[in-house]
């Protein structure tokens, strides 16, 4: 015989009563006053450790692409320039491997990071493309590749390695911007939470609630700026960056409902 619970018994459960055919399960009275302005000053703790995580992952990220890119377009250059290999072998070689490095760093950017990324160059370009974009730019507009000489071509070949190894300048600021905003968003959030914990009556509790923020926060931003791309699609920086400030805040409300609880 299956097994069966009587309407009472699984009201019982979830601490409610049973009286007269209706179950009257408790009210949990919401936050007070206090409580609420504790879980936005939360939130926006969150967000802003959320906006300096972003900013330090994805500047580091970048340093680290143009880095590795910097040193493949050398190493290139010198195996072409001491006859190892040929200009135009080494061309494609940087063109392939900076593509790879590419994909490879976007992969460790936050959601925003390769929002932004995508909508800059949603892919590399091909070597058939750099050829003739490098043509133009050493030649002119009215020059086609095929009407160089074997030397001129040369040249073509040694400027898409060269370029391999160059990021935009405009980005490479940006970058170092990003970069110090980024740790002093951290700072100053590590130096509330310092202060926080130092000023409350139940050190331990406040240093795990703190902690629980800080990872909510920047988890997530993450979660949310990852659902929104999904949403959005590839090159919607916006979007992105909308759905990681509201998952952040999200996480961090989330935290403060069970530590009331």
């Amino acid at each position: 015989m299956a097994n069966y619970q009587t309407p009472g018994t699984l009201c019982q459960m979830y601490s409610g009563r049973y009286v007269s055919g209706v179950c009257q399960l408790p009210v949990r009275p919401g936050p007070s006053g206090p409580a609420k302005l504790e879980a936005a000053l939360d939130a926006l703790r969150a967000e802003v450790v959320n906006a300096g995580a972003h900013l330090a992952l994805d500047a580091e990220t970048r340093k680290a692409y143009i880095r590795l890119t910097a040193e493949m377009s050398a190493e290139l250059k010198q195996a072409a320039q001491s006859g190892r290999m040929s200009w135009e072998a080494a061309a494609n070689e940087a063109q392939v491997v900076r593509n790879a490095i590419m994909e490879q760093m976007r992969a460790r950017t936050t959601p925003v990071g390769r929002a932004l990324a995508e909508q800059m160059k949603a892919e590399g370009k091909s070597l058939t493309e750099l050829v003739a974009d490098k043509t133009a730019k050493l030649f002119g507009k009215g020059r086609q590749f095929d009407s160089l000489s074997a030397a001129e071509r040369d040249s073509v070949f040694a400027e898409i390695v060269a370029s391999a190894g160059r990021g935009r300048p405009s980005v490479n600021a940006s970058v170092r911007v990003m970069s110090r905003a980024g740790r002093g968003l951290l700072i100053f959030s590590l130096a509330v939470s310092v202060y926080t914990i130092a000023t409350a009556k139940d050190k331990v509790d406040a240093a795990k609630h703190e902690g629980a923020v800080t990872l909510a926060g920047i988890g997530g931003g993450i979660a949310g700026g990852a659902a929104a791309g999904l949403v959005c699609g590839p090159g919607a920086p916006v979007c992105v960056t909308i759905g990681a400030f509201v998952g952040g805040a999200m996480a961090a409300l989330g935290v403060d409902y069970f530590h009331l609880w």
